[in-house]
């Protein structure tokens, strides 16, 4: 049985370490997780025992076999009831991420497994990241920032980067949401601004950072 902040911390790795292909450094992940180098050492070191993570000195950590399967346990509650909040309780996509963060560690198999039913078993989240079945197993879509996208290619976003509050405020502000079809029409040399069409409709200016944030994928 694994606690809140281990969890926690099994899911930083796990992202970190970009789905478990490379070491993260526990300065890394003090970062993240918005604590001391000493504190992480404490939880690796415990987490090690329980053969969670793989750690070698110099070279960071990363998660086990076991690890893994723990986070993505982790993963999946959160994007299933990101899902509910939205589609059954009104939640905007902006409201949902802390909620979620609570209700990600029931621990209850059978609640999870009659959530994802009670869904129509969903593939992705709000923000689009992919959902993991109950083995663990999820989709994935070849997908680029908006900034990578060639001109006048049809595109249609498919995920976010970031999915604070702030950010997808503003995508609900200029009408851009998961879905939405995008064309690149022009790049502004002084700022890396792009010109962009919207649902074939909508012209729009948005910058180079929101733009980098924006994940689309080839109609």
């Amino acid at each position: 049985m694994f606690s809140f902040v281990e969890e926690n911390y099994l899911k930083a790795i796990y992202h970190l370490s970009d789905h478990g292909r490379k070491s993260v450094s526990t300065n890394a992940l003090a970062e993240e997780m918005q604590t001391t180098a000493a504190s992480v050492s404490d939880m690796v070191a415990k987490l090690s025992k329980k053969k969670a993570v793989d750690y070698q000195k110099y070279k960071g950590v990363n998660v086990s076999g076991k690890g893994k399967e723990v986070a993505l346990r982790v993963i999946r509650k959160h994007r299933l009831w990101e899902v509910f909040l939205v589609d059954k309780l009104k939640f905007h996509w902006d409201e949902v991420h802390e909620i979620a963060e609570q209700l990600e560690h029931i621990k209850s198999p059978l609640l999870i497994s009659r959530l994802d039913e009670f869904l129509g078993f969903p593939k992705h989240d709000p923000h689009g990241d992919p959902i993991p079945d109950e083995n663990g197993v999820f989709s994935t879509v070849k997908k680029v920032a908006l900034t990578e996208l060639e001109m006048n290619v049809p595109a249609q976003v498919v995920a976010v980067n970031d999915s604070s509050g702030a950010f997808l405020k503003y995508l609900d502000k200029v009408g851009i949401s998961i879905g939405t079809k995008l064309k690149v029409e022009d790049t502004n040399e002084f700022d890396g601004s792009l010109d962009i069409t919207v649902n074939q409709q909508k012209s729009l200016t948005i910058s180079q950072t929101a733009a980098q944030n924006i994940l689309v994928a080839n109609l």
